[in-house]
């Protein structure tokens, strides 16, 4: 089968892939050596796609009400429903929530059906969650939502400053350009981030500041730049508006006020403040840790203002940089993807933009004002404002804050519409209408990632079942509403060739965004196009913007913004004492849709979890392994809790993947708050008050299976394995036998028993065999199981059951790897430690020599540095 050239559907980096279709449904994967984002680099999940795409679970034919329909009778109820509404209670009793993994090609599409054809803005998007703090502080800033700089700056700055940003995790590709950057010369890293991370590891100095004091940290920065002669004047004077009012204001953040309000030692601050005054080429990385914040678009403003006071911004290895967290987040932003937003850049609230936008798509309507963004948009839901919603390749059950309320709202509206590539999710369960949808492999289009840089995703499978493209849904709908002429495209490139042409008009109102150089595309030209950087113009392919200091205001300057730190409405207070930071995790995707079923990528970490700091886990009786309830006033999850100084003391940290699927209270999402911003009405996602008690199961158990387990009633927590399942448990209801609640648990009816009981401890474990094979195994007790989990797994490929399963760990000449670090390799911590002990290694790359890890997607090189750091520590102390 021939290879074809695509782009990663993960973050934002864009990496390119190379896919070999087996012709059974599946396709080998590496990385685009040609592809200027990763030059052949992938990270742990771009490598492990080929595992994500055969068909279990996906969902197939569209349903109404649960039951299988033809695709005619689903769009005319979806076009009838929607269009009764609009009918009796106008455009605005209707909404879309779509995706930032949406292609640009599905966004054009639902933004001119949204607000050209049913006349309102009442569509957003997840990409709401994730960037539009940096879109509203860009536009703030430069006059448009453009990100200056490219990939290029990375490896050419001096001095990198990574803010709210866990790089070597959430964008581990373009870490491992900047790590590979410093090895060749002289690069300083900065860590801001109240949690010590992976990417804290590998840097030359963390700061971990107190959550929220961005903007005072930034403002003091930009204090001491003015008063250490680092600003440049004559840059501010002709390429900046704004500068005495921002000093002013910045003034008042003293060097002692900062170190109080940050919880930082005058000298580190007094080294970081010194380190980017001293250093011209500075790029400031800042994401999730910034944007997800009340005062988002402030922390965004601040950094930025840092930059433009020294002009450092336009130049090679200068500037600030947003790094996006979903593929085609950039994308959904050039084409209007948000509530208060119109392709091509345009402004929805300008009446000449309106206009010309109206005229080019020659359509019926427009609204005049910005829709509902994404926490307001399911709020009008549950009140019944929203009479029809269409939900499309997300799923805001999980991901939005305040999750149940949302789940809550979906029920409460009349009628609701999922689109989905798969059959159960927290989402589809809340729909009246399911409609099957394509997935990467099969979908054809174009994304744009964090550096401006177009891609095309090409399919290279056949659609499962009578999954559709979602433009081709939408445009289906569109058709059966009345709006044939708007909506009668052949194929994605018609739907790209109309946005170029867009774009090239809007260029009259001094927009950044240019696509008039391809403009006038075939569908050949279209299917050859080759990754590029916009602006795309006769006389420019790409490069950094405002290089020239010109930018895109009405005096053409950039503005300097003054701003007084503001605190968030979530506080702790006696009840909820702790606050509560949510984040990504190295190997797993948004809710896990499509990387939980890839087995290396559910080796790293298996189940929800919990950091907590050694004395706020004393002071409330808590122990490694625990089970924790974390409870806010808008829920609770339970998560096995991880003690460790990684987290700051009153900060406690979950990942945000787990969903009712692979978990049973795991649902970060149910326990944040949903304070927004009021600039860019992002979700303040990293800071909710929460307290912690324990869960105090009954008993604790753990299972190896063949099949995939049934649900328990408890708490459980499953995953994938290469051989079968494994899943976690603990449940307050003691059975009276434990084989028989074994075997309908794990769907072993049929297989031999073999067994051990402890009364007198708790204890029960039991083997089941089927023609001498291990299927199944059940571990259970008074406390956290103590087994190895690696070598049970595995042992469900054993031709022959071990006689010492029981005992849940192999012999002497099968060592326990431990928890797995390197997913490609399926090297677990002990090997590793133990390797560097007996073999004296004393880097990383010795330890790729020595055991493979770190040597293929080098996704776990961080921690493989922080156990070498920490074993060394140890040596020493000893």
């Amino acid at each position: 089968m021939s290879t074809v050239c695509t782009t990663c559907p993960y973050c934002g980096v864009g990496c390119g892939v190379l896919a070999t279709p087996d012709g059974q449904g599946g396709a080998s994967i590496k990385g685009d050596p040609d592809h200027p984002a990763n030059f052949g680099r992938l990270c742990s999940k771009g490598s492990a796609l080929g595992e994500t795409l055969e068909t279990e679970g996906r969902l197939l034919t569209p349903q109404i009400g649960g039951i299988s329909a033809g695709w005619d009778e689903a769009l005319d109820l979806v076009a009838g429903k929607f269009a009764s509404c609009i009918q009796e209670h106008g455009p605005d009793s209707v909404a879309f929530y779509v995706s930032g993994q949406f292609l640009t090609e599905d966004y054009y599409v639902a933004n001119k059906l949204m607000k050209g054809y049913i006349g309102s803005a009442n569509i957003d998007t997840n990409s709401r969650l994730c960037m539009a703090s940096s879109v509203a502080g860009h536009k703030r800033a430069f006059g448009t939502d453009t990100v200056p700089g490219t990939y290029e700056d990375l490896e050419q700055a001096d001095l990198i400053v990574l803010v709210g940003s866990n790089l070597a995790w959430c964008h581990p590709v373009l870490h491992q350009r900047i790590m590979a950057a410093k090895e060749k010369r002289a690069l300083t890293i900065i860590n801001i981030d109240p949690r010590r991370t992976a990417t804290s590891d590998m840097a030359d100095m963390h700061i971990g500041l107190t959550p929220g004091s961005d903007v005072t940290l930034f403002n003091g920065l930009l204090a001491y730049l003015e008063a250490n002669a680092a600003v440049d004047t004559q840059y501010v004077a002709t390429h900046v508006s704004g500068f005495a009012e921002t000093i002013t204001t910045a003034r008042k953040a003293t060097r002692e006020a900062v170190a109080e309000a940050c919880g930082l030692a005058p000298d580190q601050l007094e080294q970081f403040y010194a380190a980017f005054a001293q250093t011209k080429k500075v790029v400031t990385i800042y994401s999730q840790g910034v944007n997800q914040s009340s005062d988002g678009t402030d922390k965004v403003n601040a950094i930025i203002n840092c930059h433009l006071a020294t002009g450092r911004i336009g130049k090679p290895g200068m500037g600030p940089f947003s790094v996006t967290g979903q593929p085609n987040a950039m994308g959904g932003r050039e084409v209007g993807g948000l509530a208060n937003m119109l392709a091509s850049h345009l402004d929805l609230e300008n009446a000449a933009h309106r206009d010309m936008v109206q005229d080019f798509w020659n359509s019926p309507a427009m609204p005049v004002a910005a829709g509902l963004k994404a926490v307001d948009l399911f709020d009008a839901c549950a009140t019944g404002q929203i009479k029809a919603l269409w939900v499309m390749c997300t799923n805001p059950a999980v991901s939005m804050p305040r999750a149940d309320h949302v789940a809550d709202a979906m029920k409460a509206c009349d009628f609701v519409v999922v689109s989905d590539m798969m059959e159960d999710t927290d989402t589809t369960r809340l729909a009246d209408v399911l409609l099957p949808a394509t997935g990467w492999g099969e979908k054809d289009g174009t994304v744009t990632n964090s550096e401006r840089r177009i891609s095309r995703q090409r399919g290279f499978l056949s659609a499962p079942g009578q999954a559709r493209h979602d433009w081709q849904i939408m445009c289906d709908v569109a058709k059966r509403m009345g709006f044939a002429d708007g909506f009668s495209y052949a194929g994605p490139d018609e739907v790209f060739a109309e946005y170029a042409a867009l774009t090239a008009k809007a260029e009259r109102f001094n927009r950044d965004l240019k696509l008039s150089g391809l403009t006038g595309m075939d569908r050949a030209d279209y299917d050859a196009l080759s990754p590029v950087q916009w602006p795309v113009t006769a006389r420019q392919t790409g490069g950094r913007m405002f290089a020239d200091g010109r930018f895109h205001t009405p005096d053409g300057k950039a503005r300097m913004l003054p701003l007084a730190p503001r605190p968030s409405r979530n506080q702790t207070n006696r009840k909820y004492d702790l606050l509560l930071n949510t984040g990504r995790v190295r190997d797993h995707w948004h809710t896990m849709t499509r990387t939980a079923k890839a087995p290396k990528l559910n080796q790293h970490i298996v189940e929800p979890y919990v950091e907590i700091h050694p004395l706020d886990a004393a002071a409330r009786g808590l122990c490694v392994a625990d089970l924790v309830v974390i409870e806010s006033p808008h829920g609770e999850m339970v998560a096995r809790a991880k003690i460790t100084d990684r987290t700051p003391r009153g900060v406690v940290f979950a990942p945000m993947h787990w969903t009712g699927q692979w978990a049973s209270k795991g649902r970060v999402d149910a326990v944040v708050a949903a304070e927004v911003d009021p600039v860019s009405g992002q979700p303040e996602l990293k800071r909710t008050a929460v307290c912690l008690r324990n869960f105090q199961p009954s008993w604790y158990g753990f299972a190896v299976s063949r099949t995939k387990p049934e649900r328990e009633t408890g708490y459980w927590a499953m995953a994938r394995t290469a051989h079968g399942w494994r899943i976690e448990m603990a449940g307050t209801d003691t059975p009276d036998d434990w084989e028989v609640r074994a075997r309908r648990l794990l769907n072993v009816r049929d297989a031999q028993a073999i067994s051990y009981t402890d009364a007198g401890h708790g204890q029960t474990r039991i083997a089941f065999s089927e023609g001498g094979r291990l299927v199944a195994a059940l571990f259970v007790g008074p406390e956290p199981v103590a087994a190895s989990r690696g070598y049970l797994s595995e042992a469900l490929s054993d031709r022959k059951m071990s006689p010492q399963i029981l005992a849940g760990r192999a012999g002497a000449d099968r060592p326990d790897p431990g928890a797995i670090v390197c997913s490609c390799f399926n090297v677990g911590i002990n090997t590793i430690v133990a390797a560097i002990e007996k073999q004296h290694l004393t880097s990383v790359d010795a330890i790729g020599k020595a055991l493979q890890a770190g040597t293929n997607c080098g996704s776990c090189r961080p921690e493989l540095l922080g156990i070498l750091q920490n074993k060394i520590a140890k040596v020493a102390a000893e």
